[in-house]
């Protein structure tokens, strides 16, 4: 039985999941003049979210097309270099330049703000809807069923439930990679530099050092699912001792360390089903390197978004816009994905070590830059 209120038993496009993905395809759906547009997700907002919470330059250009930057910017600290470090000890600082800043906004902040920029273009929002069960007719999605039996019906389902999504169409492989961090106040660090450490027990993956401004600092380790030994806290207590030790006495830590798992693909296969599509990570769209995953979260709801607007403006039939759609993601995300692919096989290799100890040059400076942006 229905038992959502009448005013929202029905929309024109139902998006399951308010992170940045699903908030990203409901404001470009009302820029394209799309109405009746609802997001449903499991919480109200704001709400904590475990993340490092960095945005890099392609993130704040999908805000700034978004028309939402404006409202994110001063709640972000901006990031204007980067400190790398690899296995062997030797180190690279790079500035970003001016065009190349790269910004941290906890994701509490962020998620709230661009879900109330959503609201305010007319998108409606039902916070503790726990999505269950599809309703199909035939083999179209046609809504979705929460876990109290509640029931939104609708003409289209985005699909932007994270990394465990239940209803990714894809049937390539898919990978993960795990995250551990913490925060603490009153650790020193750089002003506007976040640090990158390559750790040999990470399997060349990284810690990292992310300043959210004033006191606070958010530091974590992204490790392999190959590292079976030790535990995720023993591998980040050791990461901790070897790399900021030091920094930390006399730091107090703020809560409990959290973790998550990353999932991504080398390939991402099929993104969308009579009646269904799937954005953001819940797509398999993230970073196999650097983790990143708002930017794609953000840009692949743009698209989802403008396949949507192509449909409802007559200007191509569902199968051409949501193909298209397909394609985009694929031409946009992948050699990203594919050169983050070499770099880690590098990292796993005493290359990194070789080419930073050996190499400091305006080129290498300039290429460590780009990954504020591009990463």
């Amino acid at each position: 039985m229905e038992s959502v209120s009448p005013d929202y038993a029905r929309a024109h496009v139902l998006i399951i999941g308010a992170g940045p993905a699903g908030t990203a395809c409901a404001i470009r759906l009302a820029q394209r003049g799309v109405k009746d547009v609802l997001l449903v997700d499991s919480h109200d907002f704001p709400r904590d979210k475990t993340c490092g919470s960095g945005l890099s330059g392609s993130a704040v250009a999908a805000l700034k097309a978004l028309g939402a930057w404006g409202r994110i910017a001063p709640l972000a600290y901006p990031i204007q270099g980067i400190r790398v470090v690899t296995p062997a000890g030797h180190e690279a600082v790079s500035d970003g330049g001016e065009d190349r800043h790269a910004f941290v906004c906890v994701r509490r902040v962020l998620d709230a703000e661009m879900l109330t920029v959503a609201r305010e273009r007319g998108v409606r929002f039902i916070p503790h809807f726990k999505a269950a069960h599809p309703i199909l007719q035939g083999q179209r999605w046609v809504g979705m069923e929460d876990t109290e039996g509640r029931v939104i019906r609708a003409d289209v389902v985005v699909v932007a439930t994270g990394a465990h999504c239940k209803w990714t169409l894809s049937t390539e492989p898919k990978y993960s990679v795990h995250a551990i961090m913490g925060w603490w106040d009153d650790v020193p660090y750089s002003p506007h530099c976040v640090e990158m450490i390559w750790y040999r027990a990470l399997d060349g993956y990284y810690g990292w050092l992310f300043p959210e401004g004033g006191r606070r600092v958010n530091i974590g380790i992204t490790y392999s699912d190959r590292v079976k030994e030790p535990g995720a806290r023993e591998l980040f207590t050791s990461f901790l001792d070897r790399h900021y030790g030091e920094r930390l006495q006399g730091a107090t830590q703020v809560g409990d360390w959290k973790g998550h798992p990353i999932v991504y693909g080398w390939k991402l296969g099929r993104l969308w089903s009579p009646g269904r599509i799937v954005i953001g990570e819940a797509g398999h769209m993230t970073n196999p390197f650097t983790s990143e995953g708002i930017s794609q979260a953000m840009r692949s709801g743009i698209f989802a978004a403008d396949a949507l607007g192509d449909v409802h403006d007559g200007v191509k039939s569902e199968t051409e816009a949501l193909d298209h759609y397909e394609s985009t993601c694929a031409r946009t995300f992948l050699p990203s994905f594919w050169a983050s692919g070499a770099f880690l096989a590098a990292a796993r290799t005493p290359v990194l070590d070789a080419v930073v100890k050996a190499t400091q040059s305006s080129f290498l400076k300039n290429t460590i830059g780009k990954a504020l942006s591009h990463l």
